[in-house]
């Protein structure tokens, strides 16, 4: 099966045998590094810029009043240390916002940045306070330092003590080589206070570093269903979430479609075992679909807290109903030319018996499929019934007191909860996504859900070319009204004949590849 990269976004590497240090950590909380590190680094920017600044502003004004401090010659040298840490956390700051610079290393430079960071800091502290005072201090920002870095770069906790050893370590020798070239004079006692903060704060850091990375394995852990490892979420609705997941061993990218239990709060054990054989069998109904059309899925099951998944293919695009929001109506030739794909999917469904029941923009996905574009694949059979189920005396995969599907798509007879809904229930949502293609507006404008419903059940819709500015040719604007008949007998009776009718349809131009390559690129998303 092909793989796809995720929707519009450069696809993860592939993970494996690898040095980076955040590999065992959720993908979405190692993202998070960046503005962390840019959040540290700016508070360190502003906190050790300010007595700079007012050192500056200080000798500027010693200088016009024509009386010089002794002071401020004095604390010059401490001066150029602390714009060398300035200069040290703007680089990182910027290593953290640009792209260029991935997580792995990012991690990496925040750990040098830490070792930096503490031999400054300790060595400023240690000469502006002799030069100023004549003593030494017991304690710097060296320890508080080292406690803190865990909690922004989740690195190994091995690593991290390195580091962290690394870093304490920079205190005594700060000191020392102030001392050596005669800039303080350090007694013992002096270097046992310089390393013995900064060492307890090394066991900190290495649990702190144990415990993060710990929590992060147990998430990774708890993000796994079967074979599959949750690494991203990309969407989430009134029914659950999509993730994207990358199988373990074949390194597969895929969607999880993950849809949370009813009772609330569930776990495994207060599912039903009525509502796992509906899903099953709903899950085996969509798998068996072969046309290329329609989502392929490859697996599923239930979690242990109780949610239902899909994992389905992966596909790099962007739904009808994104689509239409952000780049308006397309032309007609191109609305025929994703419709004409649709009923590809649903007459294969309707030849096996089912009807989709929820045929809506954002479940018509239009992506770069290989090496075409505009393919449409139609998601989320998570509604279909199956037609045969009540002659084979099985239950129905949907209770009959509920209305199902969504309020701007459904077709009256489902409204009207009528017991012998078929395929022209998705021939009626297929109309009302043609008209959002063409129009970019629904069928009817109502204030609320309801008002909705009573709109499809009664009120006649106003063609689509009286809708739109774009061209719509006479004999698509009559099968689009067709397709939103009330009464099912009067309109197209199956997708293959809606298909047919579509095709005679004359656009003003054909829908080519290139035409839709050219489209594609010049919104780069190609």
């Amino acid at each position: 099966m092909p793989d796809y990269v995720t929707m519009l976004r450069p696809e993860t590497p592939t993970p494996g045998i690898s040095r980076d240090p955040s590999a065992s950590m959720p993908q979405d909380l190692v993202e998070q590094v960046r503005g962390r590190v840019q959040l540290l680094a700016l508070f360190l920017i502003i906190g050790i810029a300010i007595d700079p600044l007012f050192y500056f502003v200080g000798w500027i004004i010693s200088a016009l009043s024509g009386r010089p401090s002794p002071e401020i010659h004095q604390r010059f040298g401490f001066q150029m240390v602390n714009l060398g840490m300035v200069a040290v956390s703007l680089a990182m700051r910027w290593a953290a916002r640009s792209p260029r610079v991935s997580i792995n290393r990012l991690i990496w430079l925040g750990l040098a940045w830490e070792i930096v960071i503490c031999f400054l800091c300790a060595l400023t502290t240690y000469w502006e306070e002799f030069v100023l005072t004549g003593a030494l201090p017991s304690l710097t920002w060296v320890a508080a330092i080292v406690i803190l870095f865990p909690m922004i770069l989740p690195a190994p906790p091995r690593r991290m003590l390195a580091a962290s050893i690394v870093a304490a370590a920079m205190s005594p020798l700060s000191l020392l080589l102030l001392d050596q070239f005669g800039m303080v004079q350090a007694a013992p006692n002096n270097y046992v206070q310089a390393a013995v903060s900064p060492a307890i704060a090394v066991v900190f850091a290495y649990l702190g570093a144990r415990n993060v990375h710990g929590m992060g394995r147990a998430l990774v852990a708890a993000r796994e269903l079967g074979s599959y490892r949750l690494e991203e979420k990309l969407g989430e609705g009134g029914m659950g979430e999509v993730w994207r997941a990358r199988h373990r061993m074949l390194a597969r990218p895929a969607a999880i479609k993950l849809i949370r239990s009813p009772v609330n709060g569930a776990v495994r054990a207060g599912v039903s075992e009525e509502m796992i054989r509906r899903f099953e069998r709903e899950a085996q109904t969509t798998a068996s679909l072969r046309s290329p059309h329609t989502v392929n899925v490859f697996d599923f099951g239930v979690s242990q807290d109780g949610s239902f998944y899909y994992v389905m293919e992966l596909l790099d695009g962007l739904d009808a109903n994104t689509l239409i929001r952000r780049f308006g109506p397309v032309p007609a030739e191109r609305a025929v030319f994703l419709l004409l794909q649709m009923c590809h999917s649903l007459s294969e469904a309707e030849s096996v018996g089912l009807v989709h029941r929820d045929i809506k923009p954002a479940n018509i996905f239009v992506c770069r499929y290989g090496e075409d574009l505009d393919f449409v694949k139609v998601l989320d059979f998570g509604l279909v019934k199956a037609l045969s189920m009540k002659t084979n005396g099985q239950a129905g995969l949907t209770r009959q007191d509920m209305v199902q599907g969504t309020p701007a798509f459904i077709a009256p007879e489902q409204i009207l909860g009528k017991a012998d809904i078929d395929g022209r229930a998705d021939i009626y949502g297929t109309g009302c996504v043609a008209y959002w293609l063409l129009t970019g507006q629904l069928v009817f404008d109502a204030p609320s859900p309801t008002a909705l419903l009573v709109d499809h059940v009664h009120t006649p819709p106003a063609p689509p070319s009286s809708r739109t500015d774009l061209p719509i040719p006479e004999a698509l604007d009559r099968i689009v009204l067709e397709c939103l008949e009330k009464d099912p007998a009067r309109r197209p009776q199956s997708a293959r004949e809606l298909s047919r009718r579509l095709a005679e349809a004359v656009a003003p131009e054909a829908w080519t590849e290139v035409r839709a390559k050219s489209w594609w690129s010049t919104h780069e998303l190609a």
